[in-house]
């Protein structure tokens, strides 16, 4: 069996080049922004890191395929690479520290595609977590200077922290109202967004959390991350991994409650 610790190594490259890439541009006064035509911001910081990274994977993994938001995929085979260059554009755009590089390898395998490495680095925030199938997930500056990470043990949600994006997407799916029921049931709710709830789940800061609408780009990473570190990442329906176009994200305790509150209908 593949340890894919080599591939490790080379998604912490990636983050570096990036990171120098869009630390750069960050806060710049003459950024350039257009809108795609989901109506989402794309900054040149996007773009040119995303590119950076394709022209690393091309020259260090040939033969592997590479699915980025802002380029689409390229190539075929078992293995793909699967970038967001920012995700939390609109953070980015503005300001706000909370965006991040995210990098993840997923291999073919049973029930298709599923993440087997994942790093997040958020240089902004002077944060990088990252995770390998099987090895755990670990945050820290680097490979030698790590700290693993471990969900938390709460096992009520009345104790729960729940962190979350907006509140426009429940509404527009018909899940409001079981959305806001679990927040008059947990302890502490905040929307802190993008990546780093996630993130907080996988070092135990944050119980669960959970959005209505995601790209493949946006969850690959934090999937296996979450995972590695003892949680549970699902969609809605469920089903494990990052492939439900929205994503549910816990320390496992608490799953099940969440997918009951977020399924009500009414």
């Amino acid at each position: 069996m593949p340890d894919y610790l080599d591939d490790l190594r080379l998604a912490h490259v990636l983050a570096d080049a990036a990171d120098a890439a869009t630390m750069e541009r960050f806060k710049a006064l003459d950024l350039k922004v257009e809108t795609k035509p989901d109506m989402t911001p794309v900054s040149e910081a996007d773009k040119a890191a995303e590119e950076l990274i394709r022209g690393h994977l091309a020259r260090a993994r040939p033969r592997d395929a590479v699915l980025g938001e802002e380029y689409g995929v390229e190539g075929t085979g078992p293995r793909r690479w699967i970038i967001d260059p920012i995700d939390g554009t609109k953070n980015y755009v503005r300001g706000v520290p909370v965006w991040a590089t995210l990098i993840s390898l997923m291999e073919a395998g049973e029930g298709g595609y599923q993440p087997v490495v994942g790093l997040a680095s958020a240089p902004a925030l002077g944060r990088r977590w990252w995770a390998v199938k099987d090895h755990g997930a670990f945050t820290g500056r680097s490979l030698t200077s790590a700290s693993r990470l471990q969900v938390s043990q709460v096992s009520a949600l009345s104790d729960a922290s729940f962190a979350y994006s907006s509140l426009s997407g429940w509404e527009e799916q018909g899940r409001l109202d079981g959305f806001l029921d679990l927040t008059r049931e947990v302890w502490r709710t905040r929307a802190y967004g993008d990546f780093w709830p996630y993130m907080m789940v996988a070092e135990g800061s944050v119980d669960i959390c959970a959005e209505p609408e995601l790209s493949l780009w946006d969850m690959a990473a934090p999937a296996i991350i979450v995972t590695e570190a003892g949680g549970t990442f699902t969609g809605l329906d469920g089903r494990h991994g990052p492939n439900s176009g929205n994503a549910a994200a816990s320390n496992g305790r608490l799953h099940d409650e969440l997918l009951g509150y977020l399924n009500q209908r009414y």
